[in-house]
């Protein structure tokens, strides 16, 4: 059944950045109706992730404003443009920053989630079937974010960066899958695929790497060790299977030796989720030779050196990198969904803050402040 609204312009509220750094400002914003291959989504709730904070911060890459925030959340299908026959108005759904088109080698392959179509982009503020926005102000085109912008009450995508999940499924839990815990929590379980009883090292424990944790406790490693700057994490840390903790400013020796002393020579499995260089060459180097994996998560800085010893790999150590915890967004996503429902995964306490779309600032300010691991923001108002 359609919805009344299909192939109408919608007026609708959505949190615009303006400027880099400056507080997001509620507006009424009009969104066109999905063109070809599009599909109009009613947004319910949406997380904040440390990505939107970059991304507004603008300190590191090419400012885009005015511009939509806003990639990790959950919500139900408005209505469809031409050529959507998967989709139609009422489907529950998780919008992602990037997608499955189907039909390039990477999503025909099993080893490859990076479509060459809709990879994700972080330059492109419009739609890649027009060149378009679909959000305006009066007339000034207002830019979208990694195809998604979901900090706006009615968001458009392209349909195949949207997954249709179980409509059995609490949209303010399930939303924070659509990022952070998918891409830590597939690291460990499709990247470095640790055995059970095996030693798991994690680097960085927000939220990224409590989802690395968390997928190293549902595959049943016998310790999980996690490192990090900031002892505070340790004690949320042990929620998400966290057996013991190193904070390298309280050892002279090189981490990565700390690590081999107490593990017997290395951990079998070590995840790195900070994107700081050092940390990636120590988490490689803290692996066992002979059979030790270390998977990369973290983005680095453009011009980082990743530098250790070839013999590092010539003693048998692996080294691997990851996107998107290599999960297919539309393939995989409604599987995790679906380990949720049955209680094999926990997100609740991932969740440590909620607010209304129009306190969505305060999201901000406790992510600024390192208070939340994840904070949802309630945009429906129910």
């Amino acid at each position: 059944m359609a919805s009344s609204t299909a192939g109408q312009v919608i007026k609708c509220k959505a949190a615009v950045v303006w400027a880099a750094g400056e507080p997001l400002k509620i507006e009424e914003v009009e969104v066109a109706p999905p063109q070809a291959n599009e599909v109009r989504i009613k947004v319910h709730y949406t997380a904040l992730c440390h990505t939107d904070l970059y991304f507004w911060d603008a300190k590191g890459q090419k400012p885009l404003f005015p511009r939509i925030l806003g990639h990790e959340a959950a919500g139900v299908v408005e209505s469809v443009g031409e050529g959507v026959t998967d989709l139609k108005a009422g489907d529950s759904v998780l919008p992602v920053f990037t997608g499955e088109c189907g039909e390039c080698r990477h999503c025909k392959s099993e080893e490859s989630n990076m479509c060459d179509l809709l990879r994700i982009n972080t330059d492109r503020g419009v739609m890649i079937n027009d060149g378009k926005s679909r959000f305006s102000i009066n007339g000034t085109p207002i830019y979208h974010f990694l195809g998604t912008s979901t900090f706006s009450e009615y968001t458009v995508a392209h349909v195949g960066s949207v997954a249709k999940i179980n409509p059995a499924a609490p949209l303010n839990k399930v939303c924070i899958l659509s990022c952070g815990v998918s891409t830590g929590m597939g690291a460990t379980l499709n990247v470095a695929k640790p055995k059970k009883g095996s030693t798991v090292a994690i680097f960085g424990l927000g939220g990224v790497g409590l989802s690395a944790a968390e997928g190293a406790r549902i595959a049943g490693a016998s310790r999980i060790i996690g490192i990090d700057l900031n002892s505070d994490r340790f004690e949320k840390a042990k929620l998400f299977g966290v057996t013991e903790f190193i904070n390298p400013l309280e050892h002279e020796k090189p981490i990565q030796e700390v690590i081999a002393e107490k593990t017997g020579g290395g951990v079998d499995y070590s995840i790195e989720c900070t994107g700081n260089a050092k940390a990636m060459i120590q988490a490689f180097e803290s692996s066992h030779d002979g059979w030790g994996v270390a998977v990369l998560v973290g983005v680095p800085h453009s011009d980082a050196v990743f530098a250790t010893s070839p013999v590092n790999f010539l003693n048998e150590r692996t080294l691997k990198g990851t996107f998107f915890g290599n999960y297919k967004p539309r393939s995989d996503l409604p599987g995790l969904v679906e380990l949720y429902l049955e209680k094999k995964l926990e997100l609740e306490k991932f969740i440590t803050h909620e607010v209304s779309f129009a306190d969505i600032n305060k999201a901000f300010d406790y992510m600024i402040k390192g208070e939340s691991l994840r904070c949802v923001i309630n945009v429906i108002g129910d």
